[in-house]
């Protein structure tokens, strides 16, 4: 016979696998309500290959003209299947400067229907601007800023890891390239899962954003050292509207920021700093109250950021992986110092 002590135990288990069953089926549900496409509902790399004319996709500087091919991906069980897709290169500079410029892929709906890229017209696709290892930690290094992003603010991008495959098919001989890249969804998707919707038109001034929203944007990007971006010209920025008519700047590109560390980054001149690796504020005053509020919630949140880049320690060499701990740990010293941040950070946003 059971002790009444036994009994009260196999009740307190079976309540607790009971309340974590409950707790998994309701973030399966809200997933799914979310409207989040089954893609980038894994963190767990999706294997794919792509083969295509990379001098033709490349060169092509029309915006509008996209080139067909098929995205082969492994499935679930391990089988390859393959859906057509059309693609262009995107981005001036790494057409410029790349082998591999990223690229926008786009489906039909009834092509990826019961694919892992199901729910999605479109996709960018972020591959190593090189060929080798070091161009790899580069990708993992931007995925990374990505991650970091969601720690401060639900509004950014869903992105998934993919071990890609790249194959040139410009010659008689396919000659493949495997490496790491990641997906980014849509701008609109993203868009919709606030309500709101993608604001294209350029006659917005930086002031007319969000105000504590913005100035989360512009934190960030200081955090990770990343200039190449602007609220004025919406470069490198996709910014919604909300149903409160709320403005509200979501960043993407960050592989010429200084945590990346890019061999090919560049920057503009008139910021006089002499290395990818300074920090610059870039953005626009805002109230004393309002920056010191944003500067208490990113302290707060420092045990999470940390939280996040240990997740890829794995992925780094040992070196790297400290050079990136340490680079951040810059930013966070900064935070807390009050001479410090009031010299670096309150006394250099723009007012105009």
């Amino acid at each position: 016979m059971r002790s009444a002590l036994g009994m009260g135990l196999l009740i307190m288990n079976r309540n607790f696998f009971l309340l974590i069953a409950v707790q998994f089926i309701a973030f399966c549900v809200a997933a799914q309500k979310s409207g989040i496409p089954r893609l980038f509902r894994d963190e767990k790399p999706v294997t794919v290959r792509l083969n295509y004319a990379m001098g033709k996709v490349k060169n092509s500087t029309n915006d509008t003209l996209y080139f067909s091919s098929y995205l082969a991906y492994q499935n679930e069980q391990g089988n390859w299947d393959s859906l057509a897709i059309n693609l262009r290169a995107r981005g001036n500079f790494r057409r410029r400067n790349c082998n591999f410029p990223p690229l926008r892929i786009k489906m039909k709906k009834n092509d990826a229907k019961n694919t892992p890229f199901a729910g999605n017209k479109s996709l960018k696709l972020v591959v190593p601007c090189l060929y080798g290892k070091r161009n790899d930690d580069l990708i993992m290094k931007e995925y990374l800023c990505y991650q970091l992003y969601k720690v401060i603010t639900p509004y950014s991008f869903n992105v998934r890891l993919a071990n890609l495959t790249l194959g040139n098919a410009s010659g008689k001989h396919i000659k493949s390239y495997p490496t790491v890249a990641f997906f980014i969804e849509d701008d609109d998707l993203m868009a919709d899962r606030f309500k709101a919707k993608v604001i294209d038109s350029v006659n917005l001034h930086p002031r007319q954003m969000q105000d504590t929203s913005a100035i989360r944007h512009d934190f960030f990007e200081f955090m990770i050292a990343n200039t190449d971006w602007s609220t004025t010209f919406f470069h490198n920025i996709k910014v919604i509207e909300t149903p409160s008519r709320k403005f509200i700047a979501v960043p993407y590109d960050f592989d010429l920021a200084g945590v990346v560390n890019a061999p090919y980054a560049t920057w503009d001149e008139s910021l006089e700093i002499t290395s990818v690796r300074e920090r610059v504020y870039r953005g626009f005053c805002r109230s004393d109250g309002l920056t010191e509020y944003m500067r208490a919630e990113y302290l707060r949140n420092e045990p999470k950021i940390f939280d996040v880049i240990n997740r890829f320690e794995s992925s780094f060499e040992p070196r790297e992986f400290a050079g990136i701990k340490k680079y951040m740990a810059e930013f966070f010293t900064t935070m807390k110092e009050d001479r410090r941040f009031k010299l670096t950070v309150a006394q250099k946003c723009r007012r105009n």
